[in-house]
């Protein structure tokens, strides 16, 4: 599958962003998405995912903050985020898989990532 994210950018601690991932190409039976983020001189940590029966899994460091949604219909996903902290800044990766367990976005397809800069 081909993924594309959008919605990126700089905003102001507080604020809110609202990330976007379209699919095309080879989306069949899709079973989970989610959104990964890598800051500079971290590891990669996944953010949030959703699994097609629509059960979720946040972070700790983003529950109440970050929510994630899915049109399974389309394959699309969003994140929306509120309450931008510094912290948050990072690189957003949508990905996707046909795997039963959300450790398996890891090696599912990905996307070229947005960034997301958040000042103080």
């Amino acid at each position: 599958a081909h993924l594309v994210e959008s919605g990126g950018g700089l905003v102001q601690a507080g604020g809110s962003l609202r990330l976007s991932c379209t699919t095309s190409g080879s989306i069949f039976n899709i079973n989970i998405m989610g959104w990964y983020r890598q800051a500079p001189g971290k590891e990669r940590e996944l953010v949030a995912a959703i699994a097609s029966g629509s059960s979720t899994t946040y972070a700790d460091s983003v529950k109440g903050r970050f929510s994630i949604s899915r049109d399974s219909a389309k394959n699309a996903l969003v994140l929306q985020i509120d309450s931008l902290r510094p912290e948050d800044t990072a690189i957003y990766y949508c990905t996707a898989t046909q795997g039963e367990d959300y450790t398996d976005l890891v090696r599912g397809s990905w996307g070229q990532g947005t960034q997301v800069t958040v000042s103080s």
